[in-house]
């Protein structure tokens, strides 16, 4: 069974035997990530763990605690030292602890596809019983594109979605892990 630790409990209780690991994708992880959390996405965990300290206890974190136990699974047979935040990113941020941000938007890349992926099946679909039926296309299409996706990893509307300005890089030399993100990069 794997621990757990409440966010009041790691605010202060961490120390030079923890490596808090955010196991959200990289999107997700600069749109706001715990203050030293390095960033292993769980798809990529067995093949970085060289990555991962062996002599500290791992406090695996990602939105709201499902993916990290299920990476915590994943690193049991390793007999590694690992604890789940309880919550994840989203009890951090409720309980009012700082978080960085290296992008603009609040929503990751993921959220954003999966959100524009459903209007447009939703627009095909109602098109083609009000206008029609070949506007059912386009649900096909949006489709296609997310089986292409999984298999592949390559998620065109993902590519474009990152380029979009509300995406863009944060340029800020931040000073401090507690500090706030700069004016006007929020």
């Amino acid at each position: 069974m794997v621990s757990t630790i409440s966010v009041s409990e790691l605010r202060g209780a961490t120390s030079s035997l923890d490596q808090l690991i955010d196991v959200r994708s990289a999107s997700e992880y600069a749109s706001g990530h715990i203050p030293g959390a390095v960033n292993v996405p769980m798809d990529q965990i067995e093949g970085r763990l060289d990555d991962l300290r062996p002599d500290v206890r791992l406090i695996l974190i990602c939105q709201g605690g499902t993916r990290a136990r299920m990476t915590a699974a994943l690193l049991e047979p390793c007999g590694r030292d690992v604890a789940v935040l309880d919550g994840g990113t989203s009890a951090w941020v409720q309980a009012g602890f700082p978080i960085v941000k290296s992008t603009r938007t609040r929503w990751s890349l993921e959220r954003q596809v999966r959100l524009i992926a459903g209007l447009l099946v939703i627009a095909g679909f109602v098109l083609s019983r009000v206008v029609h039926p070949a506007w059912l296309f386009l649900s096909m299409f949006v489709g296609l594109g997310l089986t292409f996706a999984g298999v592949t990893d390559l998620c065109l509307m993902g590519e474009v979605l990152g380029r979009m300005p509300w995406n863009e890089q944060s340029h800020c030399k931040v000073a401090h892990p507690k500090a706030e993100p700069c004016p006007g990069k929020q």
